[in-house]
């Protein structure tokens, strides 16, 4: 049961590409629902997947190819550390060293929001993402897929327990950019594999059940994973079509909340948009939605959060609007001046669609 009214509220992901953690955390907390920033541009430590390692057995941290690594071998010497800890919260806690901005963000005020949300990174992109000696995918090795989809369970679950001290209303989303992939003929690990073992890690999760994606969206997939909210980059996709209106009327009407990411933050699509555009856009998702299922819009509004489409670490498109936009925003670099200006467009769309459907 999701605890809060969404009511078009503003959010966004977790990573960020600014250096100053101060900046950052300003900007997290100026949203509805405020995050606790991930900053990679920092240190190594802030990668969505070192950070997520902590503590997991076989991993090593290889500071000169700035990855990590995983040894099959390790792994099992590791393991009867593993067991014997599993029921201590520090092993699975996110500790300073792994995170320039967690605790600075629990020290906060953060009472007085509507919400408040972590992130870890989901079991799949982190079995896709690390490799083993072979150069293998370790979501491959039974063993240690087991063990991680266990092991990123219990990370967030301690990390809403955290969250929730100072906020009851806070949740934690699982970060699955790897959901994007198990599609591919090339991959050996399937979506009918990969909706098993998630189904199982999703009812073992703790507080209001979330997920963030922003590869490309099969959604009606993703909204039968057992999540309550559910982020993606509605952006991207361009328009709503119709066969996923069905399953996005079932989530909805199941409970469930949508986070849409409509505001681009790749610079020749932001150069392009206002949040009165962008708020027509989503306008236009939401009316297909309706128009084929007899879903209110009002309905679809009220369990809706509005957030940037993606981080934006490395902007491919270096028009002229970031120059000016860093300018503006107080940015020291292209992207943050991008994320910045994306994040600025938020409260002026929530408004509107506010407005709108009079939520």
């Amino acid at each position: 049961m999701i605890p809060f009214e969404a009511r078009c509220s503003t959010t966004a992901m977790g990573i960020m590409p600014h250096k100053d953690v101060e900046r950052a955390l300003e900007l997290a907390l100026s949203l509805d629902i405020p995050f606790w920033p991930q900053l990679p541009h920092v240190s190594l430590y802030e990668d969505m997947y070192v950070q997520a390692s902590q503590n997991f057995p076989g991993i090593a941290i290889d500071f000169d190819k700035g990855r990590l690594s995983f040894n099959t071998a390790r792994f099992e010497q590791e393991l009867d550390d593993y067991f014997a800890t599993m029921d201590v919260p520090a092993a699975f806690a996110l500790t300073t060293e792994y995170s320039a901005v967690f605790h600075k963000f629990l020290s906060q005020e953060l009472q007085g929001y509507k919400a408040i949300r972590g992130q870890v990174t989901g079991p799949v992109s982190f079995g896709l993402k690390v490799l083993d000696e072979d150069l293998k995918p370790i979501i491959y090795n039974e063993e240690a897929r087991t063990i991680l989809f266990d092991f990123m369970q219990r990370k967030v679950n301690i990390q809403y327990q955290e969250l929730r001290k100072r906020n009851a209303n806070a949740f934690v989303w699982v970060d699955e950019p790897g959901l994007g992939y198990v599609f591919s003929a090339f991959s050996g690990y399937n979506e009918q594999h990969a909706r098993e073992d998630y189904h199982r890690f999703v009812e073992g999760l703790e507080g209001p059940k979330g997920m963030h994606l922003c590869a490309e969206v099969n959604l009606p997939y993703l909204l039968e994973l057992g999540v309550e909210i559910l982020s993606f980059d509605a952006y991207q996709i361009g328009f709503m079509p119709r066969e996923y209106a069905d399953s996005v009327a079932e989530f909805i009407n199941a409970g469930g909340v949508i986070s849409w990411g409509i505001v681009p933050t790749e610079s020749t699509a932001l150069a392009r948009q206002t949040p009165e555009t962008l708020a027509a856009l989503l306008s236009d998702y939401w009316e297909v939605i309706s128009d084929n299922t007899g879903l209110s819009l009002n309905q679809i509004a009220a369990q809706a959060l509005v957030a940037p489409a993606r981080c934006c670490l490395s902007d491919l498109g270096q028009v002229d609007i970031v120059a000016k936009t860093a300018s503006e925003c107080r940015a020291s670099s292209p992207e943050e001046g991008l994320v910045e200006k994306a994040f600025a467009f938020l409260p002026q769309l929530s408004q509107m669609l506010r407005d709108k459907y009079a939520v």
